[in-house]
């Protein structure tokens, strides 16, 4: 074989096959980051609701403190026992 021919089946096979085989590694690639970016956005949004249910608690527990403070009728040590066998809402 010629170089020329070399040349010509270089141009008319070897490039489309070396196009096609690097086109599907970046769509594998991207399908992998699509993968990734739901997977990350499904972890925050849990890691969200997790907090979001702490502040709720916390928060309770703030008003319940609140009201044992400014509640001057009661006893500190019985609205205290009251409130710890409450349930929690």
């Amino acid at each position: 074989m010629n170089t020329t021919a070399i040349a010509f089946f270089m141009i008319v096979v070897g490039i489309p096959v070396i196009a096609g085989v690097g086109g599907d590694m970046f769509k594998r690639w991207l399908r992998h980051k699509e993968a990734m970016t739901t997977a990350l956005n499904a972890q925050t949004a849990e890691k969200a609701a997790q907090y979001a249910a702490q502040v709720e608690r916390l928060e309770q527990r703030v008003r319940v403190l609140e009201r044992i403070v400014t509640d001057q009728g009661l006893g500190l040590s019985e609205e205290i026992e009251r409130l710890r066998d409450a349930p929690l809402n």
